[in-house]
């Protein structure tokens, strides 16, 4: 048997998903172009940012660095998510599953009852992270998205204040890995 040598395993990354603030634009703004073929302003995020009384916008940080963001806008007692978006460097670790989370709890706490959001009709990957906490189709916006010709697919979910949908945020959190969870 070895005897340690005090040299302890280097902590996983954690974390970290807080309100966006100015300071955060940069890192924003790095994924937002490569991830949108149109992207926001900075301007935009600011506005936005302002209006915290029926908004929230959201990163995940890990170890200072942005590595995604959502935002949400609360109509009394509809929330509508307005984007995620995850580096691409660190797609498929459950960043958008946290991020989304957490949105939503947001926008539980502002009064929402139900949530709604737009997805490209071909992003399999999001509809299926968005049919995990509940969200189902209920139509379609034709060419939505103009700058790449493609539909949206409306995607909702109801009653986000019932017991039965803590439930569903209760296990979306039980599925990420240790270092992403709250």
């Amino acid at each position: 048997m070895r005897r340690s040598l005090g040299i302890s395993e280097p902590e996983a990354p954690r974390l970290e998903v807080t309100r966006m603030r100015r300071r955060h634009l940069r890192g924003v703004m790095a994924i937002e172009r490569q991830v949108y073929p149109r992207p926001w302003s900075p301007n935009l995020f600011l506005s936005e940012m302002t209006e915290s009384k029926n908004r929230c916008y959201l990163v995940a940080r890990i170890d200072r660095e942005v590595v995604g963001y959502a935002g949400m806008i609360c109509y009394g007692e509809e929330a509508h998510v307005t984007n995620i978006a995850v580096d691409p460097l660190r797609h498929r670790q459950k960043i958008a599953t946290r991020l989304l989370h957490d949105l939503i709890v947001e926008g539980i706490q502002m009064g929402a009852e139900a949530v709604s959001l737009e997805v490209r009709v071909t992003n399999w990957g999001a509809q299926r992270l968005y049919g995990a906490f509940g969200f189902r189709p209920i139509g379609v916006r034709k060419n939505y998205y103009q700058e790449i010709n493609e539909d949206a697919l409306i995607m909702w979910v109801d009653d986000v204040r019932s017991a039965r949908y803590r439930d569903v945020l209760h296990r979306r959190l039980e599925d990420l890995p240790e270092g992403l969870r709250p």
